[in-house]
C-alpha cells in the first residue's frame, strides 16, 4: 500500500509539472530524467518531514534552555562585532565557493547517472557473444522449417504461411539489461531460451479434404455365343483424402516479449529510454541488418513519390498500389503482417497481394516464399506491379528482402518507416537479386 500511495503520488507531481512546462515532457528521455528527478524529491521531502516530526519534541524541550544562552551570546556579539563581522566575510565567501563546488558534483553526478542509466553495462565481449547465441537459435529453426517435408512426408500439399526470421539486436540487449544489470554470456543462457520461445511459435496442423478424381478401370465383356471376350476401360468418380500440412510461424518480436515479461513501470521505463538510446552504443551491431531495420543505407527518414499517371492505366497495379499506399508511414515491425501489428518487409508485400482486389491469395510468405510465388524476369522487362528481390540483406539463403516496383527505378517496401525508396542506390545496387512477376 505504501508503494502504491509514493508510485501514485510521483505521477500525479509528474502530471502537475508536464502541464506547467509540456517541453520537459517533450520526449521518451525527458520524461524518464523528470520522474527518476521527482522520485528522488519526493523521498526526500518524506525523510525530511519524518526527521523533523521526530525532533520537535526535543526542540521545545532545550528551548528553555536555549533562552539563557542566547542573551549570552548577544552580550558577546555586542562586545566583539567587528571580529564577528570579520570572520562572517570569510565564511560567506567559503559558503558560496562550497556551493558552486556541489552544484558542479550535482550535476556531473547526475549527468553520470542518466548515462549510466541509458547504457549496456555488460562487456562488449558478453553483448556480442549473447548475439551469436541467439542468432544460433533463430538459424536452428530456419533449418527446422527447411525440413519440414523431409521430416514430415506423406502430404499432398504443404501450405506455408512464415513471418521473416530475424530479431533487432538493440531490443534483445535492453532487455538483458534491465533484467540482469552487468550480465555474462553464460549467465543468460536460460533467459535466451525463454526469450526465444516467446517470440516464435511454429505451428503444424493436418487437414484432410474429402476430394473426388477419376480412375481408370479395366473391365472384361463375354460373349457366350461366341464364347470369347475382350478387355476395355472405363472411368469412374471416386472419393479421396487430399492431406495437407499447413505450416505457420509467428515472430511476435523481441520487443513484445519484453513488454509482457512482467517487468514494472521503472524496468519498462528504463527499458524504452535504454532502447531509444541504443545503450549509448550506436556501433555495438554494425554491420547486423537487423540493427536497421530497413537493411539499408538510409537514415530511417520517410521518402514520398508521386506515381506518373500513364502507369495507373494498369489495373492490377493501380489496385496493389492503391492498396499499398495506405500503410506509408507505417513502422517496421519484426514479424509483422497486418495493419493491426505494422509489418516487416514480406508481411507487407503479402498483405498488398492478398487484399489489393486482383485475386491473388499467396498466404503470408517470407520474401524468399514470394519469389517462388513469382516467374523470375529479367530487370530490363520490369514494369510497375512487379516484385524486386534482394538478397544477402541478412544472413540467410535466397531473397532476405522484397519490395513492390513501381517503375523509374523505385520500389515502395517497408523500411523503417514503409516509404518508397531508389533502388539504384549503392546499397540496393550491391544487394539486388531478381525480379518476379506473381503468377
Amino acid at each position: 500500500m505504501e508503494k502504491k500511495a509514493n508510485k501514485d503520488a510521483v505521477d500525479s507531481i509528474f502530471a502537475e509539472r508536464m502541464k506547467s512546462d509540456p517541453q520537459a515532457g517533450s520526449n521518451l528521455f525527458s520524461r524518464w530524467r523528470q520522474k527518476q528527478a521527482i522520485k528522488k524529491e519526493y523521498a526526500a521531502a518524506k525523510a525530511g518531514a519524518a526527521a523533523a516530526e521526530n525532533t520537535a519534541s526535543g526542540t521545545a524541550k532545550a528551548a528553555q534552555g536555549t533562552v539563557s544562552i542566547t542573551e549570552k551570546a548577544f552580550q558577546f556579539v555586542q562586545s566583539h562585532s567587528h571580529i564577528i563581522i570579520g570572520i562572517a566575510a570569510v565564511g560567506l565567501l567559503v559558503l558560496v565557493i562550497a556551493g558552486s563546488v556541489s552544484s558542479c558534483s550535482v550535476l556531473i553526478n547526475g549527468g553520470g547517472n542518466v548515462v549510466l542509466g541509458t547504457s549496456y553495462t555488460a562487456e562488449d565481449e558478453d553483448l556480442k557473444g549473447v548475439e551469436t547465441d541467439y542468432t544460433k537459435l533463430e538459424d536452428k529453426l530456419r533449418k527446422q522449417i527447411d525440413r519440414i517435408e523431409t521430416d514430415h512426408p506423406g502430404y499432398d500439399e504443404y501450405r506455408y504461411n512464415l513471418a521473416e526470421i530475424g530479431h533487432n539486436p538493440y531490443e534483445l540487449a535492453s532487455l538483458l539489461t534491465v533484467e540482469f544489470e552487468n550480465y555474462t554470456r553464460s549467465q543468460v543462457q536460460a533467459r535466451l531460451q525463454s526469450i526465444f520461445e516467446a517470440q516464435y511459435e511454429l505451428k503444424l496442423e493436418e487437414k484432410v479434404e474429402i476430394r473426388t478424381r477419376k480412375e481408370t478401370r479395366v473391365g472384361y465383356r463375354y460373349n457366350p455365343i461366341t464364347g470369347t471376350g475382350h478387355t476395355y476401360t472405363y472411368q469412374v468418380t471416386v472419393q479421396y483424402e487430399y492431406k495437407i500440412l499447413n505450416v505457420t510461424l509467428l515472430n511476435r518480436g523481441v520487443d513484445y516479449v519484453a513488454r509482457n515479461s512482467g517487468l514494472t513501470d521503472d524496468q519498462l521505463q528504463r527499458y524504452e529510454v535504454t532502447l531509444e538510446c541504443r545503450g549509448n552504443r550506436d556501433d555495438l551491431f554494425a554491420g547486423i541488418a537487423f540493427a536497421t531495420p530497413d537493411g539499408a543505407d538510409s537514415s530511417g527518414e520517410y521518402q514520398d513519390y508521386d506515381i506518373p499517371g500513364e502507369a495507373l492505366t494498369d489495373e492490377k497495379f493501380r489496385k496493389m498500389i492503391t492498396e499499398a499506399e495506405k500503410y506509408l508511414g507505417y513502422p517496421y515491425v519484426w514479424g509483422g503482417s497486418s495493419p493491426s501489428t505494422s509489418f516487416d518487409c514480406s508481411g507487407f508485400v503479402s498483405w498488398v497481394i492478398n487484399h489489393c482486389g486482383n485475386g491473388w491469395n499467396v498466404g503470408r510468405q517470407t520474401a524468399n516464399g514470394l519469389m517462388g510465388k513469382c516467374d523470375i524476369i529479367p530487370k530490363s522487362e520490369a514494369k510497375p506491379g512487379d516484385l524486386i528481390f534482394f538478397q544477402k540483406t541478412y544472413n540467410t539463403s535466397g531473397a532476405s528482402h522484397v519490395g513492390i516496383y513501381v517503375g523509374n527505378g523505385m520500389m515502395i517496401h517497408c523500411g523503417s518507416p514503409i516509404s518508397y525508396a531508389s533502388i539504384e542506390t549503392s546499397y540496393w545496387r550491391q544487394h539486388y537479386y531478381c525480379i518476379g512477376r506473381i503468377r
